[in-house]
């Protein structure tokens, strides 16, 4: 094992109150690629800030081997003194590094190099510094969340980046996608101690949960033997003849270990306010367009939303999602074409700018519109401080102005306030900026279990993976022209559909380059058009389908009496057995259908 050129080593740091980090440790050899995690406020910034010598432990060890070098991505990152971003990129190289380099990673992640910085949006701002801190191949490169305002193109470019250089990598990050491509090493960050995992994040869920199931075990063990030692104190022969001192002092450092062991942080626990249910049609758009001047936006586009579904829209930034967005939920009006949205819509936004937060506004106030110390909760009435709790926020904070949260704790308190009214239409634009892993996985259930409709904007692959039913992408991924196609599922369901209707098509164009003699064949072959069978199927499927409806609704009639069961159990688990072998033949249906409806509109272009 090769020395480390980086060591953290029992690193203690309190800003007041409760110590911030206290034991915490990190080592980073050559060639590792490490991923830090833990939850938001857990203290993973800072520990990165002490790794970059920016920030002074109060105690603990820090080593820097002398010749390595040390370069950490700045989240504000300062361009005093330097006319443009070339400029100020380039002023990270050492003498020997390459300066074409700086030209390349300019490139790639989207400025040209004659930028003024002081023009510079908060994401090209983080894109210059993250092409500044790559440019020289540092021995160290330590990047806190460098996925940050990045589309899906660049993410997955700057993925192969990071896989093939040869610096040792620390990342945070609330991308588990990119965690998962780049990391092989987990360090988690946990009440202010480090454990590290020799593997990359893909195992880290798994490995947290052993954890944290052998800590409460013993605990619990714990807890038995403090009963058992007092038990002996107060009935044992020897306790009452003579005070076993020793036995006594053990006693009375397990009671103090018991009361001071500080458990996992709290999980948030919500469920979405109910609102009455929408109509089955929530929104039809045909044919809508839009321009700005001379650039399409959209192109004539045309998509049913219906009640259930979760429809996710991806592309790279600039592509026009937002404005797509806007158009579906009649924010802002098509060029052309008709937007209807359904009846009894109940519809909650979360924004990625957060343009709903008064800073200035205090939580609990934001979270009950200034009505007092209630609010009301699926039609109960709940006092703020109480529900603050279930979102992880201290009673204390419930008079703290929202200017002192972190990104994150500002979008899980409009998480907080969009949950606790009804709502059956939920429109999320970059929903996952921000939020820690296990704050992810509470509004990934609540997307996947919302019982209305959601139509989202992320960049967050895995995030698309495990929530939405279809998804909306560019016709042309790296050079939108204003054309959308909806694909089925998520966005690996929809790389793979795009992949096969890339090669349909180049099939096609062999195809028609043939003598015209042997078009025919060729065309046929090439699958240019629906087969017999296919065409059938298109056609005779939602026919199929309605039939299945009717017999599922036969059935739940039947078994909607109480009785039933009672009465007749034989019935009630053969209706029940039918009921299952229809939905699933339903689902099957209505997945081939609308493959086989995606693949004629592909092939008709």
């Amino acid at each position: 094992m090769a020395p480390p050129i980086l060591k953290l080593d029992d690193i203690f740091l309190s800003f007041g109150g409760a110590p911030l980090l206290a034991g915490a440790g990190l080592q980073i050899e050559p060639g590792d690629k490490i991923c830090l995690v833990g939850r938001n406020g857990s203290g993973k910034s800072t520990l990165l800030k002490i790794a970059a010598g920016l920030v002074e432990a109060q105690s603990g060890e820090v080593f820097r081997h002398p010749s390595s070098t040390v370069r950490y991505l700045e989240q504000a990152p300062d361009f005093a003194g330097f006319k443009t971003v070339q400029a100020y990129a380039e002023a990270g190289l050492g003498p020997g590094d390459d300066p074409y380099r700086v030209t390349y990673l300019l490139s790639h992640l989207g400025l040209s190099g004659d930028e003024d910085p002081r023009m510079l949006s908060g994401g090209e701002s983080r894109r210059a510094a993250l092409a500044r801190v790559m440019a020289p191949e540092p021995d160290i490169l330590l990047l806190d969340e460098p996925t940050n305002h990045l589309d899906l193109p660049t993410i997955e470019w700057l993925e192969g980046e990071l896989q093939k250089t040869r610096s040792a990598l620390v990342l945070i990050s609330h991308d588990r996608r990119f965690l998962e491509k780049v990391s092989t090493a987990t360090v988690w960050l946990d009440r202010g101690t480090s454990r590290r995992l020799d593997r990359g994040f893909a195992h880290f869920e798994a490995w947290r949960d052993q954890v944290l199931e052998a800590e409460e075990l013993e605990q619990h063990k714990l807890g038995k033997s403090i009963e058992r030692e007092e038990h002996w104190l107060r009935y044992g022969v020897t306790a009452r003849r003579k005070r076993n001192m020793r036995r006594l002092g053990e006693l009375q450092t397990m009671g103090s270990n018991y009361r001071g062991h500080k458990g996992p942080q709290g999980t948030v626990q919500a469920t979405v306010s109910d609102a009455q249910e929408s109509g089955r049609l929530v929104i039809e758009a045909d044919k809508i367009t839009k321009s700005f001047g001379e650039r399409a936006i959209v192109t004539p586009f045309s998509i049913r939303v219906h009640r259930g579904d979760c429809i996710g829209l991806v592309g790279p930034n600039g592509a026009g999602k937002t404005t797509l967005l806007k158009m579906l939920t009649g924010q802002l009006s098509p060029d052309s074409g008709i937007v209807k949205l359904g009846t009894n819509l109940e519809i909650a936004t979360l924004d990625q700018k957060r343009e709903d937060l008064d800073l200035e506004d205090t939580l609990a106030n934001y979270l009950t519109d200034g009505r007092g110390e209630n609010l009301l909760v699926n039609g109960e009435q709940r006092h703020v401080t109480g529900y603050m709790k279930e979102f992880l926020f201290q009673p204390e904070q419930a008079r703290t102005p929202i200017r002192n949260l972190s990104g994150g704790e500002r979008a899980r308190l409009m998480l907080a306030r969009i949950l606790s009214r009804p709502t059956n239409l939920l429109i999320l634009d970059e929903p996952t900026n921000d939020l820690d892993i296990e704050t992810l996985d509470l509004l990934q259930e609540i997307v996947a279990g919302f019982p209305g409709t959601v139509i989202l904007v992320s960049h967050d692959r895995d995030f698309l993976d495990r929530t939405v039913t279809s998804t909306i992408a560019p016709a042309v991924p790296d050079a939108p022209d204003g054309r959308w196609i909806e694909y089925a599922g998520g966005y690996s369901d929809m790389l793979v559909q795009r992949k096969g209707a890339l090669e349909e098509r180049k099939r096609a164009e062999k195809a028609a380059e043939k003598p015209k003699t042997q078009q025919a064949t060729a065309s046929g072959s090439a699958k240019v058009k629906l087969s017999f069978k296919q065409k059938f199927a298109l056609e005779n499927l939602p026919k199929e389908m309605a039939k299945a409806e009717a017999e599922i609704a036969k059935r739940e009639q039947v078994m909607a009496d109480p009785n039933l069961f009672t009465r007749d159990p034989a019935a009630f688990n053969r209706l029940a057995g039918e009921m299952e072998k229809l939905r699933a033949s339903l689902t099957d249906m209505e997945e081939e259908w609308l493959e086989l409806e995606m693949l004629r509109e592909e092939l008709e272009g």
